[in-house]
């Protein structure tokens, strides 16, 4: 019987450690199987002419730099810092050429935003050996993601490539990670329940636009920390191929979040609800941008949407002068469904589906009933009723509005805001005008500078003076000026001091604590956070108070509400037990 047993024993792990074997052989293959497309592109050696003493020889070019002006210069491409803050980028050519010129114009500004967007990776991981293995399986799931992006885009990623640093070859060479960068949006989706991703846009036209004309904004809240912000870029295309257009992004994105092309085309993305995805198709932002470069009508845009398969949800809202109305492409993995909206004049997007095609779809049934998707919906609704009909002035007014329905007070920086305080960007377009309005720092506090399509397009632009049409410019946010806004900015800047100090169970001086009180008392998080720092502190009684506290402010997600009160429970539960 012993021997019996010992020959069972011996079988069945022989067995495992053959299970095992194939198991790891098999991941290894996938690893290094994995194949990001990367192209065979040579850098180009562009020659330009040089006088001097009378004579001109061709030396290879570099970039001109004019540092009164703020304006970079090669070979026919430019960028420029205006002083709104925004960087102005202008490129041309066919897609190398294109990436080739955007990586030489703005090498420092790569180098700037990839360190941000580590740091901040960093910080949520802060091991080395992790992150090593983070990179190992981000390798595994986008292992086909160079299959799922066209050659063009691909081409366009490998030139800017060439000029991006070496220092984080550990996640892997600077095209893969470019690469890599522009599905991070969708990736952003698993992690929507950490406020990474939930935009808000909205479109009216007829009867409920001032000129009758399509009228667009849109907020996008897409947050990885304010340093990652900082550096607000508004490209400019001329590709060699399809559509010129206009994109607002960061240096080194080539996707579209938001943007409008010479036709009055605009593009603006919502996330939607996600199940976490399992292997990689393809970017919506590069979907949007084939979308914006090829596109002049809301039924070409759909039959370009529905081509590409996507890894993750997504609400497109897109706006067609020569349709004079606007849409909603609503794409899952599953399907792609054409939304016109329920009644004329006027469409709103936040981050649910709306389409009958999706109204017994299991996750967006959940995502309305859990999330504040619905209720910033409603809130959308609510302001463009009272500001009807609207211009491009009302629509910034809504896109700053940071209370809640019926004017309630919900805390600065709630989710259930049109205005979270954590916008990348937010623009407003008018497609008939060709005309276009970017947002400037804080948020979409400062002024919003107009771009003329029209005159940027038909190179009527002079680069020594500013771009933007100065008579167009909407001013800066009121609220700037309040203390209110003061306040707003003690919160921001104490949260992450307050999270770290509770991390490490570190004692947080009194007045500090009453002054990130003071700083957003209508704000369930702070009520959290002063919960979560007195649990750290095993003062269990007055955390309790707090989450208590929180619970009774308005919470955007059940999620989060669920959270504070299993807090409660087990620090009740460890009293009477204790």
């Amino acid at each position: 019987m012993h021997k019996t047993i010992k020959k069972i024993f011996k079988y069945t792990s022989c067995v495992l450690l053959s299970l095992l074997v194939i198991l790891i052989a098999g991941v290894c293959y996938l690893y290094f199987s994995a194949d990001m497309r990367t192209p065979k592109h040579e850098p180009s050696i562009i020659m330009t002419k040089v006088s001097h003493a009378g004579t001109t020889t061709m030396v290879p070019a570099e970039v001109l730099y004019n540092d009164t002006l703020d304006l970079r210069y090669y070979d026919g491409n430019f960028l420029r810092h205006s002083e709104s803050g925004l960087w102005e980028l202008f490129v041309k050519g066919d897609a190398f050429q294109r990436g080739e010129a955007i990586g030489k114009l703005s090498s420092d500004l790569l180098h700037y935003q990839e360190k941000v967007f580590v740091d901040q990776i960093r910080e949520i991981v802060p091991s080395d050996s992790y992150l090593k293995f983070l990179r190992f399986f981000i390798v595994l799931f986008n292992r086909h993601l160079g299959e799922n992006v066209l050659e063009e885009y691909r081409n366009e990623i490998y030139g800017i490539s060439l000029s991006c640093t070496h220092e984080y070859d550990f996640i892997g060479t600077p095209y893969e990670r470019q690469l890599n960068y522009h599905s991070a949006h969708d990736l952003g989706h698993a992690m929507q329940d950490y406020m990474l991703v939930g935009c808000s846009s909205f479109a009216t036209w007829g009867t409920q636009s001032a000129d009758s004309s399509l009228l667009i904004g849109r907020n996008f809240d897409f947050y990885v920390g304010d340093a990652f912000a900082e550096n607000k870029q508004v490209a400019f295309y001329t590709p060699d191929q399809g559509y010129k257009f206009a994109s607002v992004g960061w240096p080194g994105m080539i996707g579209v979040l938001s943007g409008m092309n010479e036709t009055g085309l605009t593009v603006t993305i919502n996330a939607a609800k996600s199940a976490v995805p399992t292997g990689s198709a393809t970017p919506i932002s590069i979907l949007t941008r084939e979308i914006l470069q090829y596109a002049s009508t809301i039924d070409e845009a759909f039959a370009i949407a529905k081509k590409r398969k996507t890894f993750v949800s997504e609400s497109i809202l897109i706006g067609s002068a020569k349709d004079g109305k606007a849409a909603i492409i609503e794409k899952s993995p599953e399907k792609t469904v054409l939304f016109k909206g329920k009644e004329s004049d006027r469409l709103i997007s936040t981050n649910h589906y709306q389409s009958e095609e999706f109204s017994k779809d299991e996750r967006n049934m959940e995502n309305i009933r859990t999330s504040d998707s619905p209720y910033r919906f409603a809130r959308l609704e609510e302001l463009i009723n009272e500001n009807m009909p609207i211009d491009a002035s009302k629509a910034a007014s809504i896109l700053r509005n940071h209370k809640g329905l019926q004017d309630a007070d919900l805390g600065l920086a709630n989710e259930m805001a049109i205005n979270q305080f954590i916008a990348h960007h937010s623009v407003i377009f008018q497609p008939e005008k060709r005309l276009m309005w970017v947002s400037t720092s804080p948020w979409q506090c400062g002024k919003y500078v107009a771009y003329d399509l029209n005159k940027i397009f038909n190179d009527t632009i002079n680069l020594q003076h500013e771009i933007y049409s100065s008579n167009l410019t909407i001013p800066a946010d009121e609220f700037t000026e309040t203390p209110e806004f003061q306040h707003l900015l003690t919160y921001k800047k104490l949260t992450p001091l307050l999270l770290k100090k509770i991390r490490k169970k570190e004692k947080i001086e009194e007045h500090v604590l009453k002054t990130y009180e003071a700083s957003n008392p209508s704000l369930y998080y702070v009520y959290e956070v002063m919960g979560d720092y007195y649990e750290a502190m095993q003062q269990p009684q007055q955390a309790i108070a707090y989450w208590q506290k929180a619970l009774k402010k308005p919470i955007p997600k059940l999620q989060e509400k669920e959270r504070i009160q299993q807090k409660i429970q087990k620090q009740s539960k460890d009293g009477k037990e204790s």
